[in-house]
């Protein structure tokens, strides 16, 4: 049973991963395009959604345009992070599973050794070998989870790098007309 759990979460970390991948590479494809025509928002995209704060509040001083700039990039940084933490919390639980499961084995083994005694090792074998499959299991979920949430994370990063360098590279937000 522990098993069939680690193997699901697997499968569940990985289909939030590819999700997140698409919606990021989606997300950089909208944003790349939206860098060539700043003057005109689109809102399908966390760069022209800024922009279109930009363009609505470009009359107002410059201190509260930076704070408006400042609330829309918070406001998409959930978006873009979203799912991201599930898949590091996902990457945690398999090995620990892994290791329920070697309790889970061992404490089956004894209970046979207390029932049949120590003569017969076929008997002892099968639940050794669930304590150490489940260990390997647990371990096998574990590392592929953590590097596609490292790929991840890092997709996730640039997208945010390029909201924030937007606003903090130029001298001022005005310069964005």
């Amino acid at each position: 049973v522990v098993g069939y759990i680690i193997t699901a979460l697997l499968g569940l970390g990985m289909l939030i991963t590819l999700i997140r991948f698409v919606d990021l590479t989606l997300t950089t494809s909208k944003i790349k395009s939206q860098l060539k025509n700043v003057a005109t928002p689109n809102t399908n995209n966390p760069l022209g959604r800024i922009l279109k704060v930009y363009h609505d509040n470009k009359s107002q001083d410059v201190e509260n345009l930076e704070l408006k700039l400042d609330e829309a990039i918070l406001r998409e940084t959930p978006r873009v992070e979203a799912g991201i933490n599930i898949i590091k919390i996902l990457a945690a639980i398999a090995p620990l599973l892994g290791l329920l499961g070697t309790v889970i084995g061992m404490i089956l083994t004894f209970q046979t050794i207390t029932l049949f005694g120590t003569g017969d090792p076929k008997i002892m074998a099968g639940n050794i070998s669930l304590a150490l499959v489940t260990t390997a299991l647990g371990l096998i979920a574990a590392l592929p989870l953590i590097l596609l949430h490292s790929i991840v994370a890092g997709r996730s990063k640039s997208v945010l790098h390029i909201l924030d360098c937007l606003l903090y590279t130029s001298p001022s937000p005005r310069d964005l007309s």
